[in-house]
């Protein structure tokens, strides 16, 4: 008896670790990223989709450089000099996500996970009621040993750029943003506070409420897009009002001559009646 109850003991625990490791693997298959940048006609362009339960919950579309400021020793061996390394996201990146309704996040690393750049998102409610959605983190991982982009660094190795207080992309609920202005963000290194550039273009991210597969949601444009859109269109608008004034200008002209025409006495052709006038 006291065999029986040591084996079905050890048979309830080896079932709980298979119930484990099977929770584990169903989390695993419920949420995935995928890497389509295949699919962009414009090569420096990539495009990751986060999904869960096999429904899109998480779309990026975006051009990604990096300027990255690292140390090298100087020729006399004593000083120390700052270069830059500038990067780009690569096409063929890993990728890894999470939704939620308040918050996700979307990770991108490549060269073995040298190079990692994780966004964070969440929603929140403002003061008038109004839902939006933003990115509230930014985080960039590098190895300046990774031989590639840093040459002759001075004490390589893996540092990390964060954000501080990010309020960016700020988006009203239910909608993608959209730029193809070129957004510039600053993040401070743990290689001596050193800022690493983050320049994104050609954008369009929804973190949250996407009701379609693999489609984004009604676009918001971003200010600089506005701007550059009413500064195209403003030139044509003020030249249809120009030409608009002109056509009715002559209009009244013309008008105002012919009434006058109309009102003036009309003098006689032949000079022999002026005799009797």
């Amino acid at each position: 008896m006291e065999r029986l109850r040591f084996s079905t003991l050890d048979s309830a625990g080896l079932l709980l670790r298979l119930f484990g490791i099977l929770a584990r693997l169903t989390v695993t298959a419920e949420q995935e990223g995928e890497n389509l940048s295949g699919l962009s006609t414009n090569p420096d362009k990539d495009i990751f989709v986060v999904r869960e339960n096999g429904t899109t919950c998480l779309m990026v579309e975006f051009a990604v450089r990096f300027t990255v400021p690292f140390d090298v020793l100087a020729i006399n061996g004593i000083d120390l000099i700052t270069e830059n390394a500038y990067l780009a996201l690569p096409r063929g990146a890993d990728i890894e996500g999470k939704c939620g309704s308040q918050d996700a996040d979307i990770h991108i690393s490549w060269k073995d996970k040298a190079y990692t750049l994780r966004i964070n998102f969440v929603k929140e409610t403002r003061d008038k009621g109004d839902e939006v959605w933003k990115i509230s983190k930014l985080q960039f991982v590098y190895d300046t040993s990774e031989k590639t982009h840093f040459i002759n660094p001075y004490n390589p190795g893996k540092h990390t750029a964060s954000s501080h207080g990010l309020s960016a992309l700020v988006t009203p609920a239910g909608r993608s943003y959209v730029c193809e202005a070129k957004q510039t963000l600053t993040l401070i290194s743990s290689d001596h506070q050193k800022g690493v550039t983050v320049a994104m273009s050609d954008i369009q991210i929804q973190p949250f409420d996407i009701n379609s597969d693999f489609m984004f949601s009604e676009a918001y444009k971003c200010i600089t897009d506005q701007r550059e859109q009413l500064e195209e269109t403003l030139p044509l608008i003020l030249g249809f009002i120009l030409g608009l004034i002109i056509v009715i200008t002559l209009s009244v002209y013309h008008f105002h001559l012919k009434l006058t025409a109309v009102t003036q006495p009309q003098l006689p052709r032949d000079r022999s009646m002026y005799k009797n006038m």
